[in-house]
């Protein structure tokens, strides 16, 4: 009987997911990158955990948990407000993080999250971020319309 739940416990591990996706602040470098994990502990539960990791190599690397989230509504806004300074936003959670220092900040006002950057998501089983579209510029000749004489 022993023998048979030694057998049974990869069954029960086989639905689990356990997947990361960063984003590279330094294009064609690993050096310098904040990444979001997220995992399923076991294949019934039906929240995500997720983790931020903020790296900035050689210098530091960090951790910081994140709450947990619903398995449907797995999604991190990724924000940044310069100086190497992103917010993070998934659901009512909101993250501050240096990552020259890999240091967590304060909270930012609702207002002050910066410039969408691009948003990590669970596909299937995979954690993927995809970048934000960039901002459109105005057409020609559309900059002060509509304040005529």
């Amino acid at each position: 009987m022993r023998r048979f739940w030694i057998l049974l416990t990869p069954l029960l591990l086989a639905g689990c997911i356990k997947s990361s996706a960063s984003y590279y602040i330094d294009d064609g470098s690993n050096d310098h990158v904040i990444s979001v994990r997220a995992e399923q502990e076991y294949f019934w539960k039906k929240e995500i955990t997720l983790t931020l990791v903020a790296a900035h190599m050689p210098e530091c690397q960090r951790v910081f948990p994140m709450s947990s989230v619903p398995l449907h509504d797995v999604s991190v806004e990724l924000f940044s407000n310069g100086d190497d300074v992103y917010t993070l936003r998934s659901g009512t959670e909101v993250m501050q993080v240096d990552t020259l220092s890999c240091a967590l900040l304060a909270e930012p006002a609702p207002k002050a999250l910066g410039q969408p950057v691009g948003t990590f998501f669970l596909d299937e089983k995979n954690m993927t971020f995809e970048k934000a579209a960039a901002p459109h510029a105005p057409a020609p000749g559309t900059a002060g319309a509509g304040g005529g004489a």
